[in-house]
């Protein structure tokens, strides 16, 4: 385990970069922030933020060159974040405005957060507030994760999303939540890949401790 706290963020343009970088920051991070898909190569952790459509992320990850860094780093075996719509854009594809094909990393689509609850109840979309993280089935312990300090209880964290994604193997799930009876992926987690749906930095203390897990990873 490396003692060093550096992190590198991606900015591609589509994400509220100071909101994030000041929880990094707060979370003891040692932070680089970087509009060169070059720096990914030397970074000992790389942060890929994101918000807005799955489609217009992936053209500007594609044009500023972000694409195949964000691959090349996922084989180093250091350890990647992915943020809401920057989890999602490591999928192979979503359906958000028609077909869109993602970076691949991660097999799985991204797809709408359902309408209505099981009960056939209309519910509101985007899904926007605080929900708690559940344990999914595949998994009996957060031990060894990022979420390792949240053992004590179920947390609650922000989520701002109208799509989410659905992993194809299930043990790639971290965390779920519940919507409406549906239980949807909150966070993934592939070897030194973690992933999540929910903003960390509006999460409020828990996820202050979620960064400074990643920090210290």
């Amino acid at each position: 385990m490396t003692t060093s706290r550096s992190v590198t963020l991606l900015d591609y343009g589509m994400c509220n970069m100071l909101n994030v970088a000041r929880a990094f920051e707060r979370a003891g991070a040692d932070l680089k922030v970087t509009e060169d898909p070059r720096d990914a190569a030397t970074a000992e952790r790389l942060v890929v933020p994101g918000v807005g459509a799955f489609g217009d992320s992936m053209i500007e990850v594609t044009r500023r060159g972000h694409g195949d860094a964000i691959r090349a780093f996922a084989e180093t075996g250091r350890p990647l974040l992915g943020i809401c719509v920057g989890m999602q854009i490591l999928f192979e594809g979503s359906e958000e405005f028609g077909d869109s094909p993602g970076l691949g990393v991660i097999a799985g689509r991204v797809m709408a957060v359902p309408p209505r609850t099981t009960a056939g109840i209309s519910q509101r979309v985007p899904h926007i507030g605080w929900n708690e993280l559940l344990l999914p089935p595949s998994r009996n312990t957060w031990d060894g994760t990022m979420m390792q300090s949240q053992a004590s209880g179920p947390p609650a964290v922000y989520f701002v999303h109208s799509f989410v994604p659905h992993p194809t193997d299930p043990t790639d799930r971290l965390a779920d939540f519940d919507y409406g009876g549906h239980r949807l992926c909150a966070a993934i987690k592939r070897d030194n890949i973690t992933a999540t749906q929910f903003h960390p930095e509006r999460s409020g203390e828990v996820g202050l401790a979620l960064l400074a897990s990643f920090v210290g990873s």
